[in-house]
Formats: structure tokens, sequence, C-alpha cells
């Protein structure tokens, strides 16, 4: 019985993560007067795919897509690489000052984004990046403490003799890291990627800042100009923002099963 009352539980917390998607999906294949007039989960009768067809041709959406997957792509890259190097200095050497430099740079998870904005805004300017691609990945490239702490995490749970065999062996730093270390971290490292992907894919407000025009703007600033003051397209802000919700949904799909692996795995130490 309590095995039932788990599953039905898991089966209406699930419904109720999906709904919102399914809703979208099928609002968007509705005529533009349906939208307004009827409810979000009533069918689409009779399904059209103007709407999708509209704000691909009239809004520039393949550029912002392609602007959205280049800004989430780089921001990614740079993300894996940089956390999984500090990472492994945090959690694998040895040096004066390790613990207290990772828990300082730790608690900097708790200042508030905005709090940086306008200094990084004008660090950016100054630069000369503005509305540009550098200026756009360039602030979020770095290792952030939360992908930093979640594969120092993993790492630990390496056991050391490892290390120890390939340094015998007259392997370096550099070597058991890239050799050894990245081999058996890959279900960290895709959720890793996963999350920043997701997270940067999302992201609104500094595109809105850094950016100037269409041609390094991304989906979600495409997306949020459909909205207009006095009045809204909403069978196209449907039909867009299900276009902008399939890569990320197929990206989870794909790697869902290294993200729930590398959960577990944090979780033993």
């Amino acid at each position: 019985m309590k095995r039932i009352a788990l599953y039905l539980a898991l089966f209406a917390g699930a419904v109720v993560s999906v709904a919102p998607y399914l809703m979208t999906l099928n609002s968007a294949l509705k005529e533009p007067a349906q939208v307004l007039t009827t409810r979000a989960w009533s069918p689409a009768l009779p399904v059209t795919f103007e709407n999708f067809a509209q704000v691909w041709s009239e809004y520039d959406m393949s550029g912002f897509l392609l602007n959205s997957l280049l800004y989430a792509g780089a921001v990614t890259a740079g993300q894996v690489v940089f956390s999984t190097m500090a990472a492994y200095a945090f959690g694998r050497m040895s040096f004066p000052g390790r613990d207290a430099l990772f828990w300082g740079y730790l608690a900097t998870m708790m200042v508030p984004q905005i709090v940086t904005l306008v200094p990084l805004f004008l660090i950016t300017r100054e630069m000369g990046l503005i509305d540009t691609y550098l200026g756009l990945i360039l602030p979020a490239a770095f290792g952030t403490p939360y992908g930093i702490f979640l594969v120092r995490q993993y790492f630990r749970t390496i056991p050391r003799d490892l290390e120890a065999a390939a340094h015998i062996d007259g392997a370096g730093t550099w070597t058991v890291l890239v050799r050894i270390m990245l081999p058996l971290s890959r279900p960290i490292l895709a959720t890793l990627a996963t999350i920043t992907f997701i997270t940067t894919w999302n992201t609104l407000l500094w595109p809105l800042i850094i950016t100037n025009s269409d041609a390094t703007r991304v989906v979600t600033l495409g997306i949020s100009a459909l909205k207009g003051q006095y009045s809204s397209q909403y069978h196209l802000i449907l039909a867009a923002s299900a276009m902008a919700l399939l890569p990320l949904l197929a990206i989870f799909l794909a790697f869902q099963r290294h993200i729930v692996r590398s959960i577990a795995l944090t979780g033993l130490k």
C-alpha cells in the first residue's frame, strides 16, 4: 500500500512538472483567436503550425536560436574546463590556505548577481566589448563556486591510490587530471554541462544589458520583444517559447542518466 501511494505521489509530481510544457505546446498549435478564448489544456482544434512559421520567418527566430546556441555552448565549455581545473586544485592538491580560499570563494554564492552587475558592465564597456559575442560570453565563461564545489565533491570520491600509482609511473599532475580524473568524472561533468547550458540558455538580464542589436541578441530577448507595451502577440510568444524549449528538453533527456548517477555519487561524502 505504501509503495502504491509513493508511485501515485511520484506520478502526480511528474504531471505537475510536465503540464506547463505540454500546455505551452498545445496552445502554440492553436489559432491566434483560440489562444485567449479557450483554456490552455483544451485540445488544439484545428491544429495549425502557422504560429511557428510566422515567428520563424518574421522575427528572425533562427538567428536568436543560433546566438543562444553559441552563447550557451561557449559558456558551458568554459565552465566545465575552468571548474574542473579549480576543483582538482582544491580537492586533490595541497597548498597553503587551500581550504580558506575555497570556502571564501564558495561564500561568494551568497552575493546577489545584481550587486556585481554594474561593475561588470563598466569593465566590459571599458574593454570595448559592448554588443559583441565576447562581451556576452566572457563574464560567465569562468568557473563558478557552484560548479567548482560540485566537481570537487565528486573528485573526493575517487580513490587516491589511482593517483599514487600514476605518480609512481612518472605521471605529472596534468597527466593525472587528463588521463585518470576526467575519464572517471564523466557523470559529474555531464551534469555540470547540462545545468550550465540550461541556466545560460534561460538567462535574460545580462544579454539585455550587454547587447544592442539583433545580431547578438539571444532567444530570451527575442521572445520578450514579442510582448509590447500595449498589446502582446501571445500566439507567437507561445510558439517561440515552445521552439526555445526543445533544445533544453533534448539535452536533459540525453544526459538525465548521468545527472542521477552523479547526484547519487556526490552524496556519498
